[in-house]
């Protein structure tokens, strides 16, 4: 019988290739704890992020490949992640105004959602995509920063208020996700009427007065528009990026492109865009309908030189999922509409991890597939 050797095994595993930072698991240093013993060969393939949208490729081909070698009986792979931060890179001439990711140290990627205008379906997409990250083994949290409409603690489904311990804000778990919302703090009717100043301050004991931990992405939900509270997070976090989220519609593209050029505006790359509300499937013919029209966000999308991060469905269970406090990546994680969301989570943990990967934070990277 051949000697199995542990050169042979990364040799062959030298010609698996992550299909998103386009290198082989070896050099990418994802293989650990390689043991063989008696022709019995086990290691760990340590990825990105626990949300990589190949993973299940990459284990097979994997255990393809060793097991293709001589001598070798049985092949055993452990798939685990370990989500990597991104360091800021400082802009020419910052100051003051300068991100200060001092005020989330314990977070890893910070990733505002945002709308260039209301009723795309922003905070449902920024709920469901939290927790489709998290039931993938991320460590989650998710700010609702609407301060004037906090719609989150509603779809979230959370009614008790948060607690305060050390003097700190302890943050609501609920489907595994870290949860703060200005909603917690004001009646439910009651309206909220404050200036720029009274924004900067609720935002900033958000960043700096609540016990947020270990997390490896925070979701931040945006209020539409381009506003005070977009230019108040630009300013004082060190942004990973944004996702824009669109309708069809020619009008609503229109006005998403208003976002994504803030964000540009404020040095701040655009993760991906997503088209939500894409299509309507008749829940008794199954015939498909795009009633806002198709694909428009993803043209726009390629226009710009960005990913796509897939498309969302216009359907009622989603809205009343929502307003039961039971989101469809919770509810029904494993139905269409739940795989719908955890397909564009991720796509969008696939571009946070190229990004993290290649240092180039200023600009916008293309999706592999």
């Amino acid at each position: 019988m051949s000697q199995v050797t542990e050169q042979a095994v990364l040799q062959a595993l030298s010609g698996v290739m992550d299909p998103d930072l386009r290198k082989d698991i070896v050099s990418l240093g994802f293989v650990k704890n390689l043991v063989i013993e008696d022709g019995k060969v086990r290691f760990v393939v340590e990825l990105t992020t626990p949300a990589c949208p190949v993973k299940d490729l990459l284990k097979q081909q994997a255990e393809d490949a060793v097991s293709a070698l001589p001598g070798v009986e049985s092949v055993y792979v452990t798939m685990t992640a370990q989500v990597r931060g991104h360091q800021a890179q400082p802009q020419p001439g910052a100051g003051a105004g300068a991100p200060q990711q001092q005020l989330l140290p314990g977070v890893k990627h910070i990733v505002p959602v945002a709308s260039g205008k209301g009723g795309v379906g922003k905070s449902t997409v920024s709920a469901n995509l939290a927790i489709a990250l998290a039931a993938q083994g991320a460590k989650v949290g998710l700010m609702d920063a609407d301060i004037y409409g906090p719609s989150i603690p509603n779809i979230m489904g959370i009614t008790e208020p948060p607690k305060v311990e050390g003097g700190r804000i302890e943050p609501v778990e609920r489907h595994g996700v870290k949860v703060i919302s200005m909603g917690f703090f004001i009646e439910e009717k009651q309206a909220v009427v404050w200036r720029g100043p009274m924004l900067a301050k609720a935002l900033d004991e958000f960043m700096s007065n609540v016990n947020w931990g270990e997390l490896d992405y925070m979701i931040i939900d945006l209020p539409p528009g381009t506003g005070d509270v977009q230019l108040s997070l630009c300013q004082k976090l060190a942004l990973t990026g944004a996702v824009v989220v669109s309708t069809p519609q020619d009008v609503a593209l229109k006005v998403a492109q208003k976002a994504i050029t803030l964000f540009e505006m404020l040095k701040t790359p655009v993760l991906g865009v997503v088209e939500n509300m894409s299509y309507y499937v008749c829940k008794h013919c199954g015939e498909r309908d795009n009633i806002f029209g198709n694909g428009g966000a993803k043209q726009a999308a390629e226009e710009l030189g960005m990913a796509f991060l897939g498309e969302l469905p216009l359907a009622t269970a989603i809205r009343e999922s929502c307003d039961a406090g039971e989101p469809s990546a919770a509810a029904d994680a494993e139905g269409d509409y739940g795989k719908a969301f955890r397909a564009v989570a991720e796509q969008l943990a696939a571009q946070i991890s190229i990004r993290s990967h290649s240092g180039e934070l200023g600009k916008s990277i293309k999706m592999s597939f």
